[in-house]
C-alpha cells in the first residue's frame, strides 16, 4: 500500500469506528435501542474490515471506502427515514447514515472533479448541495427534535408486555418520558398506564397521584378503551404462571 493512501484509509477507518461507537452509545438512551445499536455494530464491522485490509498484501483501492460509505449511508438514510417518520421508533440511523452518505458522495465527486467538463461539475455541485441540505434536515429532525412522546409510550407498552416495570429501562421510566404539552391525549394515555402499573405494584400513593392527574385532563373517559385493555391484559399476564412441561408428555 502506498504511503499516500494510508492516511486517507485511516481517516475512513476512524470515521466508521467513531460512528459505530457513538451509535451504540446513544442507542442505549432511545426507547427502541435495537435499531441504532444494529447500525452501530455494522459500522464497527466495516471499520474493522478496512482496518484488517491495511495489512493485506494487496493494496486497498482508494475509492473502496468511499463507495461503501455512499452505498451503505444511502441505504441507512432510507431505512432510518422510514423509522423516523413512519414507525417513529428511531431517530439515530437517518442522521448518522447521512454523515456516511455525505462524506462518501463528496469523496467520489472530488476524486474525479479535475477531469469533469463544466456541465458535469455544475451537476455534481448541485447533487452535493442537495445531499448536504438533506443531512442538515436529518440532523435537525433526528438529533435536535429528538424522540417524540408517542415513541416512549409505544416502548412503555412493550416493556409492560416484557414484564419490565421498574428501573431505568422499565415501563414506568418510559411512560414518564412520554409527556407532550401539545397533545393532552398522549398525557392521558401515560397517566392511565402509570396508574394501572402502580396499582399492580400496590403503590397506592403513586396510583392516586396519576389518577388525580388523569382526572384533571378528562379522566378515564378520555383514554381509548383499547389502550386500557392492552395495559390491563399485559399486567394480568405477568401474574399468570408459565405452563410447566409434563414429564413423559408428547412434544
Amino acid at each position: 500500500m502506498s504511503s499516500s493512501a494510508l492516511p486517507l484509509l485511516d481517516v475512513w477507518i476512524l470515521l466508521f469506528l467513531a460512528l459505530g461507537v457513538v451509535s451504540i452509545y446513544y442507542s442505549r438512551h432511545q426507547p427502541f435501542p435495537e435499531y441504532g445499536s444494529r447500525f452501530g455494530w455494522i459500522c464497527l464491522g466495516l471499520g474493522l474490515v478496512f482496518l484488517i485490509s491495511r495489512s493485506s498484501p494487496r493494496e486497498t483501492a482508494i475509492l473502496a471506502p468511499a463507495v461503501v460509505a455512499a452505498v451503505f449511508g444511502g441505504l441507512a438514510v432510507v431505512y432510518g427515514v422510514r423509522h423516523m417518520v413512519d414507525t417513529e421508533r428511531d431517530v439515530l440511523i437517518a442522521p448518522f447514515g447521512g454523515v456516511l452518505l455525505c462524506v462518501g458522495t463528496m469523496s467520489l465527486m472530488t476524486e474525479g472533479w479535475a477531469g469533469m467538463v463544466p456541465t458535469y461539475q455544475i451537476i455534481s455541485f448541485g447533487i452535493a448541495s442537495v445531499v448536504i441540505l438533506l443531512e442538515i434536515y436529518l440532523a435537525f429532525r433526528g438529533l435536535v427534535v429528538g424522540v417524540q412522546g408517542i415513541t416512549w409510550s409505544k416502548s412503555g407498552l412493550r416493556q409492560v408486555e416484557r414484564g419490565l416495570l421498574r428501573g431505568p429501562r422499565g415501563a414506568i421510566s418510559h411512560f414518564e418520558r412520554s409527556w407532550d404539552m401539545d397533545d393532552q391525549w398522549l398525557n392521558a394515555m401515560s397517566h392511565s398506564a402509570l396508574a394501572l402499573i402502580h396499582q399492580h405494584l400496590d403503590d397506592q400513593p403513586s396510583h392516586k397521584e396519576h389518577v388525580t392527574e388523569l382526572k384533571a385532563i378528562g379522566g378515564w373517559e378520555s383514554v381509548d378503551s383499547a389502550w386500557i385493555d392492552a395495559i390491563k391484559a399485559s399486567l394480568t399476564n405477568l401474574n399468570s404462571p408459565s405452563p410447566s412441561p409434563i414429564a413423559g408428555g408428547d412434544d
